[in-house]
């Protein structure tokens, strides 16, 4: 089991700019894929982008594509958000899974991330 620690989230104007944090502890997998996700008040849990690690590869979701970016340091993978919208406004968590399985194995606790108009 994968230990994740999101950091970095917080309160930020329309068009400003964030980056948050998953910090993994204990990576056994030989082919990992971090995942990051948000969720709105009231929506269902959103898919946003992607890493697998191996590839140095990354996947963004088309509704954030062209303002976010996924970068990975070692253990630490990162969510660069910029040009932020209200509409952003939402719990984001990292996941992880080895790239053989289909579902995310291992979720961090979230980060709010707050869009103001």
């Amino acid at each position: 089991q994968v230990h994740l620690v999101e950091s970095g989230g917080g309160l930020v104007q329309t068009g400003g700019s964030l980056r948050l944090s998953c910090l993994h502890s204990e990576v056994t997998w030989s082919d990992p894929v971090t995942g990051w996700f948000r969720q709105a008040p009231g929506k269902d849990r959103e898919y946003v982008g992607s890493t697998r690690w191996i590839e140095d590869s990354t996947h963004i979701a088309d509704s954030v594509k062209g303002r976010f970016t996924i970068e990975r340091d070692n253990a630490a993978v990162y969510l660069q958000m910029t040009s932020l919208k209200p509409e952003d406004t939402a719990v984001y968590y990292c996941a992880a899974r080895s790239a053989a399985h289909g579902s995310w194995d291992d979720w961090g606790q979230g980060t709010q991330v707050t869009v103001s108009s």
